[in-house]
């Protein structure tokens, strides 16, 4: 059967992950339709219509694929061919051990490569229902910014209410506002990342003193109410930094601010009590974003209280912080292993939407419908990835991995999730060996090898999937 004569797969959506589910199934050599309604109608957080914008962070988190499920998922889409970490390698930007990137060289990367694909065409439309039913094969990767409209339609059609939950923005500084008098070049610990130096990141430090008072200033400012949204929960992985403040006087020192591994390079016989990290936004580095800063504060009182911190007293704003709505679905109740809607096959659902957090994790889940799409169309054995990768850890959860309330044994529980090392099954017994030449072995040693032997495993399986897929 040749792609001409193949029917096109629809994908609603042109994020992180409908950008890659259409560059997944267009490289496996069929056609798609991408509909994305920004160009027509904007949402509350983009600023632009590019595709797979990114509106919080410019961080794909650590690179490290060894020792760290973030690394490891970044390392299995690039044995997938992913256009993500392909555009997001080309347009990196130094973050220590951390991928980060230049939002807009890469918004523009992955724009220009759908664009330019022989067999994606990229409509811009906004699409207020469900894929009507000549649209057999059709993904919904609309993320947590999902329309209103569309979001009723998936209501109605599930039976069930969505979830939903709050995301916050960070603030970005122009750097020439920094007064570098008092701040410092550092990567925590030093460390060496991907086109880093082991000083990537703007140090500003706080005393005592200082810190008790920005303390108080984040829990009394005027933050932005929740109005019909009141009681919608957050996501623990994005908290805004005055809910962080709320929850306890030291938890941003254990957080954000943590002052670990850091030295002040103006005064290093003194250890900073507390540290606020900035890291490049841009390629040319003019713009550092607050690492943890995301806020639901108004902007009036985010300019005072940021300002509060030593060396942001002059700071320029680029972008203040922000607040917006994810929405996602009940995936485990409503979608099979391959992402299908129960009530509807042949409809699937991929990224933030379906209760995964996070832009790799996403691109992953889209990466992912994308193939599965594109092998169903083409009447191919649908292949899934062993739970034993980071792909398939990941979409287990969102399908059926997560625990069962015990308050509810009849309900399930169901949150959002980032890749991580707790979601991937246990190694076998006798994995883990005492290296020869130590006597204790234990705790952090031991969390590391561990780690170490999940990630190598990992990989190997799925180069065999990739290879068997």
């Amino acid at each position: 059967m040749t792609n001409s004569t193949l029917s096109p797969i629809h994908i609603i959506g042109g994020g992180l992950a409908g950008s890659e589910a259409a560059w997944q199934a267009a490289e496996a050599g069929v056609p798609v339709i991408l509909h994305e309604m920004r160009g027509v109608r904007g949402t509350d957080a983009h600023k632009t219509d590019g595709l797979a914008e990114l509106v919080c962070s410019n961080s794909f988190r650590s690179d490290d694929a060894t020792a760290n499920a973030v690394g490891v998922i970044h390392a299995e889409m690039r044995l997938a061919g992913s256009l993500v970490m392909a555009c997001a390698d080309k347009h990196q930007v130094p973050a220590g051990g951390a991928l980060a990137v230049d939002r807009d060289g890469f918004s523009e990367a992955v724009t220009a490569a759908i664009q330019q694909h022989p067999l994606i065409t990229v409509t811009r439309e906004e699409v207020t229902g469900l894929p009507p039913e000549e649209w057999d094969l059709a993904i919904i990767a609309t993320g947590p910014l999902t329309s209103p409209a569309l979001a009723e339609a998936i209501r109605e059609k599930t039976g069930t209410d969505a979830l939903a939950f709050f995301d916050a923005i960070a603030p970005i500084v122009h750097t020439d506002s920094i007064n570098m008098d008092i701040c410092w070049f550092q990567s925590r610990y030093d460390k060496v990342g991907p086109g880093g130096t082991g000083k990537d990141y703007i140090n500003c430090p706080l005393d005592e003193t200082q810190y008790n008072a920005f303390i108080d200033a984040l829990i009394e400012g005027d933050a932005v109410g929740f109005k019909e949204w009141e009681g919608t929960p957050y996501f623990d992985g994005c908290l805004p930094i005055e809910v962080m403040a709320e929850r306890g006087r030291e938890t941003l020192r254990h957080g954000p601010m943590k002052p670990m591994g850091l030295t002040n390079a103006h005064n290093p016989t003194v250890k900073p009590y507390a540290v606020v990290q900035l890291r490049q936004d841009n390629a040319l580095g003019t713009l550092y974003n607050m690492v943890g800063f995301q806020t639901k504060l108004r902007y009036g009182a985010q300019a005072e209280i940021f300002r509060m911190i030593p060396g942001l007293e002059n700071a320029e704003f680029a972008r203040l912080g922000g607040l917006h709505r994810n929405t996602y679905i009940h995936s485990p109740t409503l979608l099979d292993r391959s992402l299908q809607l129960r009530a509807r096959p042949g409809l699937r659902f991929a990224g933030q939407i379906t209760g995964c957090e996070g832009y790799v994790e996403s691109a992953s889940i889209g990466l992912l419908a994308g193939r599965f799409a594109a092998a169903q169309r083409k009447g191919e054995t649908i292949s899934i990835p062993p739970a034993t990768t980071a792909l398939g850890s990941l979409l287990n959860h969102i399908t059926g991995g997560h625990i069962v309330s015990d308050e509810e044994p009849g309900k399930r529980s169901f949150q959002p999730m980032n890749i991580n090392f707790g979601l991937f099954p246990e190694l076998e017994p006798g994995s883990i060996v005492k290296p020869e030449g130590i006597k204790r072995f234990r705790g952090k040693d031991k969390t590391i090898m561990k780690r170490q032997l999940i990630a190598a495993r990992a990989l190997e399986h799925c180069k065999t999937w990739l290879g068997a897929a």
